[in-house]
This record gives C-alpha cells, sequence and structure tokens, in this order.
C-alpha cells in the first residue's frame, strides 16, 4: 500500500503541473500579465508608458471617452483562477488611494443603489455601436480601504437616473475591495452590462451578462484574443 502511495504521488503532481500550464497556456490564465500588475504596482513610475491619459479617445469615430489615467492591466474574460472570467477591464492607477479621477466613458444616466459605497452604474439608452439596444456602463472600487466612499457628493447612495453628459467627474479611484480591511490594488473596474430587455441592468458578476469593451474604445481588451500586448491607442 506504501509504495502504491509514493507510486502515484509524482504522477498526480506531473498531472497537475500539466493541468496548471495547459490552463495558462492555452486557456484563459495569463501569468506574464499578472507578473507585469505586480511590477507597476511595485513601481509604476519605471512604467509610465504603459499609461492611456483620462478622456482619451483614440480615434475622431472611437465611441467611449477612456475614463481615468491609467495602465490597463487586466482585460475582459482575462482569468485570475480556474473557472473564472473577469468581466471588464482594470485600469490601475499611479497615484495613492482617492488621487486618480474617474469621468464618465458616455453620456446617460447615473444610478447608485442605495448600499452602494463604491459602486455606479450609467444607464445607456442607445448604444453607439448597436443602435435600438440599451447598454449600461459600470464603475466600481471608488472607496478607500475601509469602505470610505470617493464617489462625489453630487452623486449620494439612492441616487437614481440622472443624466450626466460624458467626462463629467464621477470619483476617484481606491482599494476597496468589498470587505473592510482588505484591500486591493489601486485600481478602477469598468465594464459594459447587457441590459435585460426590461430596462434593468443584468448581474454584472456573470461574463454573460458583459460586452467585449474592445469596440467601445478601439482597444485590444478581449483576454483571450490579446494575451501579451499592453492596450494602447498607438498601433
Amino acid at each position: 500500500m506504501k509504495f502504491l502511495k509514493w507510486f502515484f504521488i509524482p504522477i498526480l503532481l506531473v498531472f497537475l503541473t500539466s493541468l496548471v500550464f495547459v490552463y495558462t497556456r492555452y486557456g484563459r490564465g495569463n501569468p506574464s500579465r499578472s507578473r507585469r500588475v505586480l511590477s507597476w504596482i511595485k513601481n509604476p513610475g519605471s512604467h509610465l508608458d504603459w499609461m492611456i491619459g483620462p478622456k482619451t479617445r483614440c480615434n475622431d469615430t472611437t465611441p467611449f471617452l477612456f475614463p481615468t489615467e491609467g495602465y490597463i492591466g487586466y482585460l475582459w474574460d482575462d482569468s485570475f483562477r480556474p473557472g473564472h472570467r473577469h468581466q471588464g477591464i482594470d485600469i490601475f492607477s499611479k497615484d495613492g488611494s482617492g488621487e486618480t479621477p474617474i469621468y464618465s466613458a458616455y453620456a446617460g444616466y447615473l444610478t447608485r443603489l442605495p448600499d452602494w459605497k463604491s459602486s455606479l452604474i450609467i444607464r445607456i439608452p442607445e448604444d453607439p455601436l448597436h443602435p435600438g439596444r440599451q447598454i449600461w456602463t459600470y464603475y466600481t472600487h471608488m472607496a478607500d480601504v475601509q469602505g470610505k466612499s470617493y464617489i462625489v457628493d453630487d452623486f449620494p447612495p439612492g441616487t437614481s437616473e440622472v443624466f450626466i453628459e460624458e467626462g463629467t467627474l464621477l470619483g476617484y479611484m481606491g482599494n476597496y475591495s468589498g470587505t473592510p480591511g482588505n484591500p486591493t490594488g489601486i485600481h478602477l473596474h469598468f465594464s459594459i452590462v447587457r441590459d435585460d430587455g426590461q430596462g434593468n441592468f443584468l448581474n454584472e458578476l456573470k461574463i454573460q451578462n458583459t460586452l467585449d469593451p474592445s469596440p467601445y474604445f478601439d482597444l485590444l481588451l478581449n483576454g483571450p484574443t490579446n494575451r501579451d500586448q499592453i492596450p494602447s491607442c498607438d498601433p
């Protein structure tokens, strides 16, 4: 029995190692992207060329403004663990918590649910790429490590359907994870959420309820398609 145990342990280790390799090489896992994010967090000043400026449009016909200043570290449909699929993009700041402004990417009707400390969602009645379709843009992590909100006072909890223009200041980038005292890196999570057909946004936590943001920014923001390139307006 002891012989069989020691015989199967190496086989199991080889299998698990192979599984991790296949997942990271051919699946959605992307360790090189994570290494870059860690490098950024440790020393953003060494990588300022990775950043995109606030309210940037890559082209004259690009639908959305870039909502903040920073480095796009994680992409739509990236994965941080087996079974996970990232529903948006994560834009990392070079500055401290509460310092980097966040702006609306497109005009629409803003809502902040009563229990939202760090999040806003904006209803866009006419998808600029698909007329007749309603979509929503979602912004989160606008609070400090304890959940003190960085959202501007114009949009208190309970705000509903307030019209705003594109480029409106929404708040500031933070590191609130949803659990007080357990911070994330300082970043904005931005996603485009589908409508349920009844005028409500779907659950943003499920990737099938979100859209690939690439064509809205004219940037390579699809994780499985863009395996190693840092998104940039430059060709």
